[in-house]
């Protein structure tokens, strides 16, 4: 069993980690600090062939696979945090549910401008009554001619504030087989994104409102029973979020080692203190741990979509690294880490927002746990079902 990139898999790496260092380094702390997307950065990274990644040529992808994105966002992060952003929703996310199950027609309709880092794709799924328990959601399609009808309203979507396309959960019918999605364009009438509503992390974020708007049947991606479909794509997007918390953790691991090698107290370089040894040695293994099992979620997924196991085990275990990680290295760099100079608190606090944003760490410890005893543990109460 080999644990090692293959020669092609590190040469792949180090050219984005070289890119990185050339295109996005100068301006990291600036993004990081930024209100506003990064196009500039998005359209050097799509131009350097790192959207689209895992995706069929023909869709206008690079045919590679999810390891090659997942690297992509590892070397990007490790250079500019902010950035990693643009590799992700050019990988993952909703893009990655459109992609595997759009029309050719609705693929050349849009994928262009995703994939050239011009557009971005919002996913429309939480809703104020529909959290972790996302079958229970409301917004309905209804049918009426050649065109559906969408009702309802949606939360905590990720760039719904810039998006100009919108991959938005619907209810068609009665229970989960009810469920699918439909696309939703800016601009359509009675389509409204509400104000801006910060997140600790930087991020932010408008409430969608859907009151009568007609799109046509061209814009159905998946119609009643495609629930399972696209949760099953929504847990390929659970490694772009356990990607970016692992690689900001070890973004602060790095920063952490230097300082630590140069900060001098009492007369000696912190690191020479055992205690600073040990907090080193635990971030290291924590890292590690979490890498391994990311890497095996991606190569899984390689020759199809990867599991549910399997990517919950990466997610929890990066986002728990990330974290903690993110949070010790600020604490071996005392103030100076506490600073908006340096990106360990941009880290700290992006790395706390992935615990909760694409599963939260409770709801994929329910999920493993599902995968130990190999039954399924309802959450709702007996007469609910």
């Amino acid at each position: 069993m080999d644990f090692e990139l293959s020669e092609e898999q590190q040469a792949f790496a180090d050219s984005v980690a070289r890119f990185a260092r050339e295109q996005l380094a100068a301006g990291a702390l600036k993004r990081a600090h930024s209100t506003e997307w990064p196009w500039e950065a998005a359209e050097l990274i799509a131009k350097q062939g790192l959207m689209g990644i895992a995706f069929p040529e023909e869709d206008g992808g690079q045919g590679g696979t999810l390891m090659h994105a997942v690297l992509a966002i590892q070397q990007v992060a490790l250079v500019c945090p902010r950035s990693a952003d643009i590799v992700q929703v050019g990988n993952f996310g909703p893009l990655r549910t459109f992609v595997e199950y759009a029309t050719p027609e609705q693929k050349a309709r849009f994928l262009p401008d995703l994939l050239g880092g011009r557009k971005l794709i919002s996913l429309g799924m939480s809703e104020p009554e529909a959290g972790s328990a996302v079958t229970e959601l409301k917004t309905t399609a209804r049918l009426e001619g050649d065109e559906y009808v969408i009702n309802g309203s949606k939360v905590f979507s990720s760039h719904s504030l810039e998006a100009d396309l919108f991959l938005v959960y619907v209810r068609f019918g009665p229970g989960v087989q009810g469920i699918g999605s439909v696309l939703v364009e800016r601009g359509m009438p009675g389509f409204q994104v509400g104000q801006r509503t910060n997140f600790m992390n930087g991020e932010a974020w408008g409430q969608l409102y859907f009151e009568n708007v007609r799109i046509p049947k061209a814009n159905l991606l998946l119609g009643e029973g495609g629930f399972k479909k696209q949760i099953s794509g929504f847990n390929v997007e659970r490694l772009g979020n356990a990607s970016r918390a692992l690689a900001c953790g070890r973004y602060c691991f790095n920063l952490a080692r230097e300082h630590a090698l140069q900060r001098k107290q009492f007369g000696r370089a912190l690191c020479e203190f055992q205690g600073i040894q040990w907090k080193f040695a635990e971030m290291a293994m924590k890292l590690e741990q979490a890498q391994l099992m990311l890497y095996r979620a991606a190569i899984e997924g390689e020759h199809g979509l990867p599991s549910a196991q399997s990517t919950a085990m990466a997610k929890l275990a990066c986002n728990l690294a990330g974290w903690e990680v993110a949070n010790e290295a600020m604490q071996v760099m005392g103030g100076i880490g506490f600073t908006e100079d340096l990106l360990v608190e941009y880290c700290l606090r992006r790395t706390r927002g992935w615990m909760i944003a694409g599963g939260s760490i409770e709801i994929l410890k329910n999920r493993i746990a599902e995968g130990v005893f190999d039954r399924t543990f309802p959450q709702r109460p007996e007469k609910a079902r």
